[in-house]
């Protein structure tokens, strides 16, 4: 990667946001704790979450990934508390069509994930970029499985 490549991809906006995420912690016995790992980069991301009447309530994130990775959790951090699971899904699978398959940014409360776009064509990052809406989006099925249990 060409020194001209990373200053495009490494935008002044997404330092900004890896610098700045909110919701950093773990939660006291959350309804569910999911860790993701990228096999590529090795960044990993917890989520703890807790959902009541089928949105999120309460949220944490331990983020231990790269700038990318970094600046993903704090767009989701700054989005998901009162959301449900529908709108958590539908931004994952958003994020994903538009990183992979060239399609069009997350929609609202989630748009900001558009800072990401210029990483659409370093697929080794997507990964890593994934990380927390795939680990958000099994958090939240499984709050829901512990809250019906």
């Amino acid at each position: 990667m060409a020194d001209s490549d990373l200053i495009k991809l490494y935008s002044g906006r997404i330092l900004e946001l890896a610098a700045d995420i909110p919701l950093v912690g773990r939660l006291d016995a959350p309804q569910a704790s999911v860790k993701k790992r990228s096999p590529l980069c090795g960044s990993t991301v917890t989520v703890d979450m807790d959902v009541e009447h089928g949105c999120v309530v309460r949220y944490a994130q331990d983020v231990k990934a790269c700038a990318l990775g970094q600046a993903s959790a704090a767009v989701v951090g700054r989005a998901i508390l009162g959301r449900n699971r529908s709108e958590v899904e539908r931004a994952r699978d958003e994020l994903k069509a538009m990183l992979k398959d060239e399609g069009a940014v997350p929609s609202a409360p989630f748009a900001d994930l558009e800072v990401l776009l210029p990483a659409r064509e370093y697929k080794n990052r997507h990964a890593s970029i994934m990380l927390t809406l795939d680990a958000a989006t099994e958090a939240f099925a499984r709050a829901e499985e512990s809250a019906c249990a």
